[in-house]
């Protein structure tokens, strides 16, 4: 606060280079948010109107809004139930001669299989976008959420694994040229000051929320390494409990576990139940993109999605966090189970 730069600058630059080396990629480009991150990616690609870029059926609408506020359409593609994830069995299909990106989201912190989408998007001469929003530090087949496309977006937002204190975002990648076209994008579409070169956007990380996000950035792996084993305890301890669907971990894939969401048909029962036993839980989403008033009367709102609305109508995020002490999880777990023995006797 003191160093009299208040906007980029070194600090910014600073936090640039750990990020991208943190996620193992040449480029970091820090941004205002998240929902920038997105949307300046598919600028940065010259993606906008009259291009289709395929999106998870259910997903948080940051990941629609973006691909609409660049003129394109979002063609949404539904999930493997199991997983949440956008199901790579069902892209192929979607795949239009208007399609120009696939945009996995690596939804509660889990990666979605990025493998068979870069294979098709190589051979359909595609790009792959990751909205990585809910992955700091997850990883798949070794490598890095945010090096697992040709380009991620990252949010910043405080709940986040790595938040800051207030709103920031950022791109990782590899592609020198989408590099520096982001570096554009984000400051008026200017690199020298009054000198605009395109029709840009303000977009900047400020040097505060960077200094902020560096120090929390040597924190993540411990961080994570705490909600990992929460995800287990979860797991070992929820196992087999008649009427509740624990999350489905592949092999392959290290989850951030920013949420630890299970399934359930009672789910506005349990979340009441919890609640009256002093439990917050909240719903990642109850409301499915194509289902609400932002994409009213668009094709997407005509289309059929079962799978995006069974998510919505079962699923609860139960508290997750390396915050929490091993007594409250206990308290978390025991409700849940008492929950359900209730039920049973009832």
């Amino acid at each position: 606060m003191t160093s009299g730069w208040y906007i980029l600058g070194a600090e910014v630059d600073a936090f640039e280079r750990g990020f991208a080396t943190y996620c193992g990629t040449r480029h970091c480009v820090a941004l205002a948010n998240g929902l920038d991150a997105l949307h300046l990616i598919l600028r940065a690609f010259d993606i906008g109107p009259g291009d289709e870029v395929i999106v998870p059926s259910n997903t948080y609408v940051a990941s629609w809004l973006a691909v609409s506020q660049a003129g394109a359409i979002p063609v949404p593609v539904e999930p493997l139930l199991e997983t949440s994830n956008l199901d790579p069995a069902l892209v192929e299909a979607a795949i239009t001669p208007r399609t120009r990106a696939i945009m996995p989201v690596h939804l509660y912190g889990q990666p979605a299989d990025t493998a068979p989408l870069m294979e098709i998007a190589s051979r359909r001469g595609l790009t792959v976008i990751e909205d990585a929003a809910q992955a700091h530090g997850a990883a798949s087949r070794g490598t890095r959420a945010g090096a697992l496309g040709h380009a991620a977006g990252w949010s910043f937002y405080p709940g986040k694994n790595l938040g800051a204190f207030g709103d920031a975002g950022a791109v990782t990648t590899d592609d020198d040229q989408l590099a520096a076209r982001l570096r554009v994008l984000r400051n008026y579409g200017s690199r020298v000051k009054y000198f605009n070169e395109v029709q840009g956007y303000n977009s900047r990380l400020d040097p505060l929320q960077a200094a902020f996000l560096r120090v929390k950035l040597q924190h993540l792996d411990n961080w994570n390494s705490r909600r990992a084993r929460m995800a287990d305890r979860y797991l070992a301890a929820l196992s087999g409990v008649p009427g509740i669907s624990l999350p489905h971990v592949p092999e392959w894939t290290t989850p951030a576990w920013h949420l630890f969401v299970i399934r359930c048909t009672e789910r506005d029962a349990l979340q009441s139940y919890l609640h009256s036993q002093g439990i917050g839980t909240l719903i990642h989403y109850p409301v499915p993109p194509h289902r609400s008033g932002a994409y009213a009367g668009t094709p997407a709102a005509a289309g059929s999605y079962p799978l995006a609305d069974e998510l919505a109508g079962t699923v609860l995020s139960l508290p997750m966090g390396p915050h929490m002490t091993d007594d409250q999880q206990g308290a978390v777990i025991d409700a849940v189970r008492a929950w359900v023995s209730r039920r049973g006797s009832a």
